[in-house]
């Protein structure tokens, strides 16, 4: 709820005041907890969960194919098939 209706949130929260800086910041507090003892319950180690979903994206997502774009991965599948040069050429 702290988001809804403000858009894009620009980095840094420019014109957010201190007491809307606070509440955000206990909220995404009560976030990270329950994910912390949600991870504990489900013996999921979270550290390397994130690690392994990072290596995944950076497969599905190579960053030069998909940089500036907002298609889905298996789209990027067909123009990296094609080649080095269909991916210059679709990024243009």
């Amino acid at each position: 709820e702290c988001f809804q209706w403000k858009g894009e949130v620009p980095e840094g929260l420019p014109g957010w005041s201190e007491k809307e800086r606070t509440h955000i910041s206990q909220e995404l507090a009560d976030v990270f907890l329950y994910l912390l003892r949600l991870s504990d319950k489900c013996h999921v180690d979270l550290s390397k969960a994130a690690l392994d979903k990072l290596a995944l994206n950076a497969a599905k997502y190579p960053a030069a194919l998909v940089r500036g774009s907002s298609k889905k991965y298996n789209e990027y599948k067909a123009t990296a098939r094609a080649g080095p040069a269909a991916a210059q050429e679709e990024s243009k």
